[in-house]
């Protein structure tokens, strides 16, 4: 199960990155002006959402660090569209949030390996 977990781990930090690589020269004006890169980090956004509900329960347990619920709850709020997608949220996510998830799950992988 140690296995799985890490595999997903390492696809949520691949998602991460992608994000961080798509938006890492943008202001948040240019962000929200690209419709198209809005959608293309949103789905990514769901894809880690998605990837949290793999992970077992002792594994998060471990790792009650990391905001595995509020991650999933996102996850939720955009793909049921809760009031819309907030576009400052989800900038807000990218640009102060997502580095740090990235680091704090490379170390969960390099420690347990």
């Amino acid at each position: 199960m140690a296995d799985q977990n890490h595999q997903i781990v390492k696809k949520i930090i691949g998602y991460a990155e992608k994000i961080l690589s798509y938006c890492c020269e943008l202001s948040e004006d240019n962000f929200l002006a690209d419709d198209k890169l809005v959608e293309a980090c949103v789905f990514n956004l769901i894809q880690i959402g998605e990837s949290t509900r793999l992970l077992d329960d002792d594994f998060m347990d471990m790792h009650s660090n990391i905001p595995w619920h509020k991650i999933r709850g996102l996850r939720n709020r955009i793909v049921h569209n809760y009031e819309g997608v907030d576009q400052l949220l989800i900038w807000d996510i990218i640009s102060e949030d997502l580095a740090d998830l990235i680091q704090q799950l490379s170390e969960i992988i390099k420690n347990t390996a």
